[in-house]
């Protein structure tokens, strides 16, 4: 078992919690139950205290392949051998009954002997679960947690793993189903086909259900689908709750310090997930979203930093504080190992204008909002017109301190332009006299203040040169035309400072921690569509579609793209799919 590249991973989940499965066969990253529990598998971040569950040919593998059966989350894994051809499929069956992992191993072609390892290490590998044989497999216990893992060939119990060898003829197979339970469940007495068969169909036909209400219909329709299973792989489905990341501590430069939890729910995320769930025809997910985030309207008010978190659990409750975990190794070296995030108590003011203006695509095309709801968004905006115009830590978390962050005023000016926007098409009573003069003194502030005459471009921050690709926003939330004077010499300037042929960083400034960090790939999307919305039609569509090839042989996006090439960060990463959906159904009804 190696340290494998981010990109090659394929992503399985069910609504609850996911599972990351190398090209190797190997699930190196599950966390048990829901998405933020301590791991049981993380050989992702150490390869010999994280746990594993490996599943490979003993003969050597000449080639190995990895694809998701057509619109699912269904996952194979191919080995090319001297000896033959096998497959494992990978799934986690979607539904109310226990958690479940399910490996099918099957023979294509020749004969092979498979060998699996399953080593559990609970608590972020801090603990050894202990290991029994079983009738039908293997019983795995931890003072917090029982696994069951029951398989249709004969495996044996060490002191803390179980692994097996098994001989496959063409057209043989082998199944695994390692279930999360407590210790009041029965261990399965045996595993029959039929009964995996039946999880197989189904779990195939949920997601293939799912996807079938998709009202896309346009040019990309693999990459934006794909997109989409992922948003929905990352969606808490009994929460409604939409996490950034299933992963935490991938970091965002090998060997660095960048190595962050993204196992939370991020408001400003989750906000973009929402208008991108919607403009596909995802309704039951916005409104399973919109009654989470209304929830977190009533809870008390934080008097300096607002009404609204950052970013929350999911289940709408403050993230932990942020810890290292000293005893792992992590990605490659790449240390500390975080758990929890310290973002959590920033100021970001941002986070109220994307929210709201996803309320109000939300009251726009989907169910609408209620009363209640209204007036608790009037609460909201009343405490943003007292704050919004103060320093803060701004959409990138910056651990350097606050500044007056020309993003977080935009996004200030979205939310009150919302508000006045839903009030006058339905009806609804607000301070529109305040709210509007409010808005109109973030508008001025921007265009004096956020404006750097000398370089003709708009900057990150007051009193400051530096280039953000945030400001390639300003036209899609409306602020100005995209034929705007000063946002076409702002977009040349990202171009000539920021962007290297379709792959763009965030900025080019300190940020208060050390290291370096690859081109983000959700503002290589964002590029894509400021050129679209500036008609520059044919750049776009080439940095579109040239940016699909930084994906990963499934089309999953990490966080960033490193100077090589490789895929940085948390993996796969929510803001980046939605970027992409934005992307190409902007780009689609441009080029008609």
């Amino acid at each position: 078992m190696t340290d494998l590249p981010i990109a090659e991973h394929g992503l399985v989940g069910d609504l609850r919690s996911a599972a990351l499965v190398g090209t190797d066969g190997t699930v190196d990253w599950f966390c048990p139950g829901r998405f933020d529990a301590p791991s049981v598998f993380a050989a992702v971040l150490d390869t010999e205290r994280g746990g594993h569950w490996t599943m490979a040919p003993t003969c050597e593998v000449a080639s190995r392949t990895q694809f998701y059966y057509p619109d699912s989350a269904v996952l194979v894994t191919r080995f090319l051998t001297e000896h033959g051809i096998v497959e494992c499929q990978d799934f986690m069956p979607v539904g109310d009954g226990p958690q479940q992992l399910v490996r099918r191993v099957r023979n294509v072609r020749g004969e092979v002997v498979m060998r699996t390892a399953v080593a559990p290490r609970p608590g972020y590998g801090r603990e050894r679960a202990v290991a029994k044989d079983v009738p039908g497999g293997v019983l795995f216990t931890s003072d917090d947690l029982v696994l069951t893992l029951g398989a249709s060939v004969d495996l044996t119990a060490g002191d803390a793993d179980a692994s097996g060898e098994f001989r496959l003829a063409a057209g043989e197979g082998a199944l695994f189903v390692l279930t999360v339970g407590d210790p009041a469940d029965e261990v399965p007495d045996d595993l029959t086909p039929s009964g995996v068969d039946g999880l197989f169909a189904a779990t195939l036909e949920f997601w293939r259900d799912w996807l079938a209400t998709s009202t896309y219909t346009g040019r990309w329709r693999e990459m934006v689908h794909r997109s989409a299973i992922t948003l929905k792989l990352l969606t808490h489905e009994p929460t409604g709750a939409i996490v950034a990341a299933p992963t935490m501590g991938l970091p965002e430069e090998i060997g660095g310090e960048r190595n962050w939890d993204y196992r939370y729910v991020w408001l400003r995320d989750a906000a973009f997930s929402l208008y991108a769930l919607l403009r596909m025809g995802f309704t039951r997910e916005a409104d399973a979203f919109v009654g989470w985030l209304t929830d977190r309207f009533t809870e008390p008010r934080d008097g300096e930093r607002g009404p609204l978190r950052v970013l929350y659990t999911i289940d709408g409750d403050p993230p932990p504080a942020e810890t290292g975990l000293d005893h792992l190794d992590g990605y490659r070296g790449s240390a500390p190992v975080l758990a929890g995030n310290g973002a959590g108590d920033q100021l970001q003011l941002d986070v109220y204008g994307e929210i709201i203006d996803s309320i109000y695509l939300y009251d726009k095309y989907g169910a609408g909002i209620s009363h209640d709801d209204w007036e608790n968004l009037c609460t909201v905006i009343d405490w943003l017109r007292e704050h919004w115009d103060q320093p803060d830590e701004g959409i990138w978390e910056t651990r350097g301190g606050r500044g007056d962050h020309v993003h977080s005023r935009l996004m200030c000016w979205v939310a009150l332009e919302r508000m006045i926007r839903m009030a006058r098409r339905r009806g609804l009573p607000g301070d529109l006299t305040g709210w509007t003069t409010t808005r109109d003194a973030i508008y001025h502030q921007i265009m004096d203040r956020g404006w750097d005459a000398e370089r003709a471009t708009f900057v990150q921050r007051y009193g400051a040169a530096t280039l953000d690709a945030s400001v390639l926003l300003m036209p899609m939330v409306k602020f100005v035309a995209p034929t705007e004077p000063r946002f076409a010499s702002t977009l040349r300037a990202i171009e000539e400072e920021l962007v290297v042929d379709t792959l763009v960083f965030r900025y080019d400034a300190p940020d208060g921690i050390d290291g370096d960090e690859g081109t983000f790939s959700m503002c290589s999307f964002w590029y894509v569509e400021a050129l679209t919305r500036a008609g520059r039609l044919p750049e776009a569509r080439v940095a579109l579609e040239k940016m699909f090839t930084y994906a990963n042989h499934l089309g999953l996006y990490a966080e960033e793209i490193g100077l090589t090439g490789d895929q940085l960060g948390n993996f796969p990463q929510a803001f980046t799919h939605l970027s992409l959906i934005s992307a190409a159904i902007n780009l689609d009804r441009a080029l008609g």
